[in-house]
């Protein structure tokens, strides 16, 4: 666990100076880099990298909430960022800086009007494990093992504010223009307020965990309303490793083709079933026990699928309907791929990168049995990306399509790449997702 902070800072003029200072170092890295380039002949954009990965990465890390959370964002999808980047955002997922105890108790004196250890028998002082907008301590109340969820101090009052001053770090890491972005960052910045409001999140959870009780190989915490509040989220431990860890030993092939197929369909389930889905599927969120079956955590970013975003992305993941050039024109229109301005020239290119792109990432639904573990499938989605973002006529294409894709993206991203670190091998078709009736 990285070391614990004694402060956050809160309030606009002291998180604005944050992103200032962050701001000089970045700058300071650029004069480092190009002042070498001068004298070697070459500029190592590698080091660059690395040294403004570190440094925005630390102080986005000091400021958690919001802004941390957006860096979590941009490393779920490897292809917006350069390595550097996405490997330190990574970090954000499940190894975030802690807050110290003293805060701690303030924030439950706070909420609950005790402290911790007024209200369990035991608390953990020290945080089990740190993410971008909260904290985890273990503790115990009358022999049950709970998890005990708090929220950094300021998190939900400096959402808006920070979004603004994150932007342009945001818009030079993805290279793209922001008014083309406007209407993602508003989809961001709603679902960054739903993840700050615990008491959305605790019906939340309750709620899925009720509906997918029945899907086969799934299991979630118990939830406790008394012991929660606007910042606090109590509720049961589970037992079990981390899938990020689960992931690293040998396993046996068949318990990972168990597992991973337990995932998808657990994803499969929520799209087509409920229409909502968890959408932060990083490794951070999985815990496995010893049958190896899949315990699902954290439900603040849920996400609600519109019909019609919903029919039209899942007819496009049919490849038979991308050979039909009519109808994959109408469902374009309809995700606002296309939009109603766009000249038959720029049609034509979106038209012919975005097949492309959907019938790569959409083969895993038409080819049965997938094996994730295929490195060339993956490399071909990282270069597909590379050469997306370094096409003139697509970046100035670019931001294109319905505010629905974020999370989707997101969500299908996160998914592909633990199964793909998972080395499993899905059947891709399965319907039957639901426990055999006793």
């Amino acid at each position: 666990m990285a070391k614990e902070l004694d402060r956050i800072p809160i309030g606009k003029v002291k998180r604005a100076s944050k992103f200032v200072t962050t701001g000089a170092k970045v700058g300071a890295n650029y004069v480092k880099a190009y002042s070498k380039a001068a004298i070697k002949g070459k500029l190592d954009k590698d080091a660059l990298d690395t040294d403004n990965a570190r440094d925005i990465y630390d102080s986005l890390s000091e400021l958690k909430g919001s802004a941390l959370k957006m860096a979590q964002l941009l490393s779920m999808d490897q292809n917006v960022l350069p390595k550097a980047y996405s490997d330190k955002f990574a970090m954000a997922q499940y190894s975030a800086p802690p807050l110290s105890y003293p805060l701690v108790k303030k924030t439950f004196v706070q909420n609950l009007g005790k402290e911790p250890n007024e209200i369990f028998d035991t608390f953990g002082k020290s945080a089990s494990n740190a993410a971008s907008m909260g904290q985890v301590h273990k503790a115990e109340l009358n022999g049950e093992k709970l998890a005990v969820k708090v929220q950094y101090p300021g998190v939900a009052e400096s959402i808006k504010s920070d979004l603004k001053l994150a932007k342009p770090f945001a818009l030079k890491l993805m290279n793209v223009k922001g008014k083309d972005v406007e209407p993602y960052m508003k989809e961001v910045e709603g679902k960054l307020l739903e993840e700050a409001d615990y008491g959305l999140e605790l019906q939340q959870s309750m709620d899925f965990a009720k509906k997918c009780e029945q899907v086969d190989g799934v299991f979630f915490p118990k939830y406790y309303p008394e012991l929660s509040a606007p910042q606090i989220l109590t509720m049961s431990w589970l037992e079990g490793e981390p899938i990020g860890s689960w992931m690293k030993r040998e396993q046996k092939q068949e318990d990972r083709n168990k597992l991973g197929q337990i995932l998808w369909n657990f994803y499969m389930y929520q799209m087509h079933t409920m229409r909502m889905m968890h959408a932060d599927p990083h490794p951070g969120n999985f815990i496995i026990d010893e049958k190896n079956d899949l315990g699902v955590i954290d439900f603040g970013c849920i996400k609600h699928i519109p019909d019609d975003f919903y029919q039209a992305y899942f007819e496009l993941a049919n490849h038979e309907v991308l050979r039909n050039p009519e109808r994959v024109d109408t469902l374009f229109r309809q995700l606002e791929i296309i939009r109603p301005s766009d000249p038959d020239k720029d049609v034509k290119i979106v038209t012919a990168m975005f097949t492309d792109l959907i019938r790569l990432l959409s083969r895993p639904f038409n080819q049965g049995i997938f094996d994730f573990s295929d490195d060339k499938y993956f490399s071909e989605i990282y270069l597909k990306g590379e050469a997306i973002s370094k096409d003139p006529e697509m970046n100035r294409l670019q931001a294109r399509g319905s505010r629905h894709f974020i999370y989707f993206n997101r969500t299908f991203f996160g998914l592909y790449n633990i199964l793909h670190a998972m080395k499993a091998k899905v059947d891709c078709s399965k319907v039957d997702f639901l426990k055999v009736a006793s």
